[in-house]
C-alpha cells in the first residue's frame, strides 16, 4: 500500500485552482464547485467563455506521471473509437499539466443521473457498453500501470493493516485468521478459472462511475484502470440475492457479448474479487486516514463494531467462495 502524505492538499486554495488553469489559458469567472472525490480533488470551475470545465487535481505521489498519461491515452483512444467516455482535454499538445506542487487534468463538463441497474434494458445496454470498453482494452497492455491481483489487493493491504495496528488488539487473532482463510479461498477460485486473459479496465466499474442521459451511459473516472480480468469490470453491476444476480448478469452479457467474447471460467473470479475489493478498501482508508477529509467522510471506520463487521463480512465471503460459479451457462 502506499502512503500518502498526511494533508497533501493543504496548499490547493481556491485561488491556487483558478490560478493553474490560468497558466494554461483557461480563464475562469471565479466560480468554483468541490465535486465529489476523495482520492483527488475535483471542482467544476465556471469559465470567462464557453460552458464550465471540471478540473482535476491528481493525489502527490500516488501514480508516477506515465501511469496518469497511459490513463489519459487509454480514454482517448476510446473516445476515438466513439465510446462515450470522458476523455481529459488536449491543450498545446498535453493532457497533464504541472502547477506549483500539483499535478492536474481538465475534462469537459458532462451531466447524467446514475443508471437504473434493475431494470433488464438497462443491463444489456451497459453490458454493451462495458464489451466495446474491452474490446479496446484487450489490443495492447498498460506498460505503467498495476495489475489487479492477490499480491496487490489483497497480500499488501493484510501487511499494511496487521503490521501497522490498525485492528483492536481483542480482534487481532480473530481478523488474522479470517483474512488468511478469506486469501486461501481466493487462491483456490484463481485455481479454479485457470489462465485467464488480463486486459486494461475501467476497474473501478461501479454504477457511481456512469453517467445515464437519454443517449445512454457514459463512463468518467478511469483514475483506477489497470491490468485485469474482463469480470471486474462487470460483477459490480449485480446486486441482490443470488437468483437475481444471475438474472442481471445474464441480461449484461446479452449485450456485452455483442461486443466482445467472455470466458466464462472468470465467473469463478467474482466473488474473489469482490473479496479483494473489500480487504483493499478497509486498508485504503487507513493509509489516507491522516487527510483531514477522511475522518470527516468516513466517521464510522476503525471503531471496534467496524473491524467486527469486516470479520463477519469476510467470513461470509469465505462461504460464497466455496458456492459454484453465479451463472455458467451461455
Amino acid at each position: 500500500m502506499d502512503s500518502a502524505t498526511a494533508t497533501p492538499y493543504a496548499t490547493l486554495t481556491p485561488d491556487t485552482v483558478l490560478n493553474a488553469l490560468d497558466s494554461i489559458g483557461l480563464h475562469s469567472d471565479g466560480r468554483l464547485l468541490a465535486l465529489n472525490s476523495y482520492e483527488n480533488r475535483v471542482y467544476q470551475i465556471g469559465m470567462e467563455e464557453g460552458p464550465p470545465l471540471v478540473a482535476k487535481f491528481y493525489r502527490p505521489a500516488r501514480w508516477p506521471d506515465a501511469a496518469i498519461l497511459e490513463e489519459h491515452a487509454f480514454t482517448l483512444e476510446l473516445a476515438e473509437r466513439e465510446i462515450p467516455v470522458v476523455a481529459p482535454l488536449v491543450i498545446d499538445g498535453h493532457t497533464l499539466h504541472p502547477y506549483e506542487e500539483f499535478r492536474f487534468a481538465v475534462y469537459p463538463r458532462r451531466g447524467g443521473r446514475a443508471p437504473e441497474l434493475d431494470d433488464p434494458n438497462t443491463l444489456e445496454w451497459m453490458g454493451r457498453f462495458i464489451g466495446r470498453i474491452h474490446a479496446v482494452g484487450a489490443l495492447k497492455t498498460f506498460q505503467h500501470r498495476p495489475t489487479l491481483d492477490i499480491a496487490s489487493f489483497g497480500v499488501a493491504p493484510r501487511e499494511f493493516l496487521l503490521n501497522n495496528n490498525w485492528i483492536p488488539p481483542d480482534l487481532v487473532a480473530a481478523y488474522r485468521s479470517v483474512i488468511d482463510q478469506a486469501l486461501e479461498s481466493v487462491r483456490h477460485c484463481y485455481a479454479r478459472a485457470g489462465a485467464v486473459a488480463s486486459i486494461r479496465l475501467h476497474g473501478d466499474c461501479h454504477a457511481g462511475n456512469v453517467l445515464w442521459t437519454d443517449d445512454g451511459p457514459h463512463f468518467v473516472d478511469f483514475d483506477d484502470c489497470r491490468m485485469g480480468p474482463a469480470v471486474q469490470d462487470l460483477w459490480m453491476m449485480l446486486s441482490g440475492e443470488r437468483a437475481d444476480r444471475a438474472r442481471q448478469l445474464a441480461d449484461v452479457l446479452a449485450g456485452y457479448e455483442d461486443f466482445y467474447d467472455f470466458d466464462t471460467r472468470e465467473l469463478h473470479l467474482i466473488e474473489a474479487l469482490r473479496t479483494l475489493r473489500l480487504i483493499h478498501y478497509s486498508a485504503w482508508l487507513a493509509s489516507r486516514w491522516e487527510d483531514p477529509a477522511f475522518p470527516i467522510a468516513f466517521p464510522w471506520f476503525n471503531t471496534q463494531i467496524y473491524w467486527q463487521d469486516r470479520i463477519l463480512e469476510l467470513r461470509e465471503q469465505i462461504a460464497l467462495m466455496d458456492e459454484p460459479p453465479l451463472w455458467s451457462n451461455k
